[in-house]
């Protein structure tokens, strides 16, 4: 078996190379030999949505002009902040990220692509470039590679049926019948991986009932650490492959973060890592190490305004509340579904557990993967997953800068369910999530220094973000609504496809 047989990018398996080799003469290669009539540029604007600039090849040369120098877009309607007198930007693509676009009729392949100022130069505000920003300043700071996955959970609403309908909250990894959508999800897995997503593993997720006309299934993909830059990309393909396969399904999908009152919400976790040398420096000894330690106190210094970009509607304030399985309290603990930010089981013990399961498996010759990470619990699917990501990075840059962050770190370890009513007192101790747009404004107002490091975030990109947060003038919003189905229903149907 050659090395790119088992790969699911298609590109990839017919050039018999990674993605992040590809060259222009690549991909004309890839057209010319699969007869692609068509290629599509495509990007995320200000709504966070993959956009698409369509091209029909009908000359090499053509192809070469376009693959080379890219096209011309009107940046005003894509971002608010580009002004319609001087509107017009470069949409200059990146090879990297071609994938065959798997729901047209006409043969196409579709790549992502950045923008760049009359100038030629990126264009500072462009949420993609900011994560680039972003990474580098952490790479500068650490001397490590930031890497990151998401696990991306979302609803399917579909007719209900009245066969072997769902247990009610008991969704988690359910087979057939129970979860009648597990054949889209697979199905949508496959897509993503065709278009060069790097997928972990699906499963249903705690989320299911039934109303008197539709059955809501939650369902999770989760993705594999790639850098950071990569991660973004393809949360982004995921959610456009999620929805268009829904459409073709005739069913419905939403990665909003509530969906009704008492029901599991969807987040949008992010697992994050750093590497050195090709190794992953999350563990020590079999123990997490001090740099684990210092990301994490970082980001839980800057927890609180990283909602901003992580929890952008009033929506995503119905999820953060106690016992729903998300998290309220800034603190941080190992294997524990109640904190911040979670230390998942690692493959630390030296047990050969393949032998005792398997008696045959004498020698196992396959050593322990670095496979540590932690995972951020509170971003969900309103999220711009560019500037989130891009926040985190810089806030696990600044535990390694900041005095104290170990000791720090050691503040905020809890090792209880903080959700439980005899833990009210380590409650108190600790600092906790906003519960609204306009209090995540607030935090980000105040904490906007780090993220406008170096102009990583320029200034007029959190001056819009705050502005954006503080008109949804929901303060008291959850306190009003919370227990009001009508009222939640609207705001569902008003936030059903954000992002």
């Amino acid at each position: 078996m050659e090395q790119f047989d088992l790969h699911a990018n298609l590109i990839e398996k017919e050039l018999k190379k990674n993605a992040s080799e590809f060259t222009r003469e690549d991909i004309i290669k890839y057209i010319t030999d699969h007869h692609i009539e068509m290629l599509n540029f495509r990007y995320a604007a200000q709504d966070g949505r993959l956009k698409t600039l369509c091209f029909y090849i009908h000359s090499r040369e053509y192809l070469e002009l376009i693959l080379t120098h890219g096209e011309r877009v009107d940046g005003s309607s894509l971002f608010s902040f580009v002004e319609a007198g001087s509107s017009d930007l470069y949409v200059i693509p990146r090879y990297k990220t071609a994938f065959v676009n798997p729901f047209t009729e006409i043969p196409t392949v579709d790549i992502l692509c950045s923008f760049f100022t009359n100038e030629g130069k990126p264009l500072e505000s462009a949420p993609e470039y900011i994560l680039q920003k972003a990474h580098r300043y952490f790479q500068k700071t650490t001397g490590m590679t930031f890497k990151a996955m998401g696990e991306l959970e979302f609803y399917t609403i579909a007719p209900k049926e009245t066969e072997f309908e769902p247990t009610n909250q008991k969704g988690y990894h359910e087979s057939e019948p129970f979860i009648k959508q597990n054949a889209f999800r697979n199905h949508a897995i496959q897509m993503i991986s065709q278009c060069g997503g790097k997928v972990k593993y699906g499963h249903s997720e705690v989320g299911a009932f039934s109303d008197e006309n539709y059955t809501y299934e939650q369902h999770e993909i989760e993705f594999l650490p790639v850098p950071v830059e990569e991660t973004a990309d393809q949360i982004l393909i995921a959610k456009w492959v999620i929805r268009n396969l829904a459409y073709q399904y005739g069913i419905n999908v939403s990665f909003a973060p509530k969906i009704t009152v008492g029901k599991a919400g969807s987040g949008m976790h992010i697992h994050f890592l750093a590497e050195k040398d090709g190794h992953n420096m999350m563990l020590e000894n079999s123990k997490l190490s001090d740099v684990a330690k210092k990301m994490i106190a970082g980001i839980l210094n800057n927890a609180d305004a990283l909602t901003a970009f992580g929890n952008t509607t009033p929506l995503s304030y119905l999820r953060l509340v106690p016992h729903q399985e998300a998290p309220t309290s800034i603190c941080w603990g190992d294997r524990n579904r109640s904190v911040l930010v979670r230390v998942p089981l690692g493959w630390t013990t030296n047990a050969n557990m393949i032998a005792v399961a398997n008696p045959v498996m004498k020698n196992n010759s396959i050593s322990k993967p670095e496979k540590q990470t932690s995972e951020l619990r509170s971003p969900d699917g309103t999220a711009d997953v560019y500037l989130l990501l891009a926040g985190i990075a810089l806030s696990a840059a600044s535990g390694f800068i900041m005095p104290h962050a170990l000791e720090l770190a050691e503040k905020m370890y809890v090792n209880i369910d903080i959700h439980k009513e005899q833990n009210n007192k380590r409650v108190e101790e600790l600092g906790h999530l906003p519960t609204s747009c306009v209090e995540s404004a607030n935090c980000l107002l105040q904490k906007r220094s780090l993220f406008e490091t170096e102009n990583i975030f320029p200034a007029g990109t959190i001056d819009a973000i705050i502005a954006q947060l503080q008109k949804y003038k929901d303060k008291d919003l959850r306190e009003k609504i919370q227990n009001d189905t009508l009222a939640l229903s609207e705001l569902v149907t008003q936030y059903l496809h954000y992002k």
